[in-house]
């Protein structure tokens, strides 16, 4: 059935790249994020242990989020390792870090992802696609206060 929501389709399927992309990133920062949960160690571990799982989770809800709106607007979301490698700047971390090169890291993958999704927006506003404008306002004030908090651990 033809979509009708006053996006023709390749305003469409330009946001759709963009939430495409947003979405592996989110999922990338997920994945890392729960790793670190799951093995930092040192003085901090309870703070960044409890820390770092409401931070997965509320990532865990944003990747449903992002895939819903990616299928609202008629796509298929991506869904794969191998195409949210393609689409991620998220890279894994190779080797054991520490607890403060956990944080760092995890405050570098917050600021790509703020990057990236305020480059999207440009699109977002040309379409006039309010709702997607919304979901990119809500997951860049998010990681922005994700990354405050996590640069504040790092501080002496």
């Amino acid at each position: 059935m033809k979509i009708d929501i006053g996006l023709n389709e390749n305003q469409r399927n330009e946001i759709v790249q963009g939430l495409s992309h947003l979405l592996a990133d989110t999922y990338g920062l997920y994945l890392k994020t729960h790793n670190y949960h799951w093995n930092v160690t040192g003085q901090m571990f309870q703070t960044l242990h409890t820390m770092f799982e409401t931070q997965y989770t509320e990532l865990a809800m944003a990747v449903d989020e992002i895939a819903e709106r990616i299928r609202t607007l008629g796509a298929f979301a991506p869904g794969s390792y191998s195409e949210f490698s393609k689409l991620s700047q998220i890279k894994e971390a190779h080797g054991r870090l520490n607890a403060k090169e956990m944080v760092s890291d995890l405050v570098h993958g917050h600021e790509i992802i703020i990057k990236n999704a305020k480059e999207i927006i440009t699109s977002i506003e040309k379409a006039k696609d309010e709702a997607s404008l919304d979901l990119l306002t809500q997951r860049i004030q998010m990681h922005e206060k994700r990354a405050w908090m996590l640069r504040s651990i790092l501080e002496d």
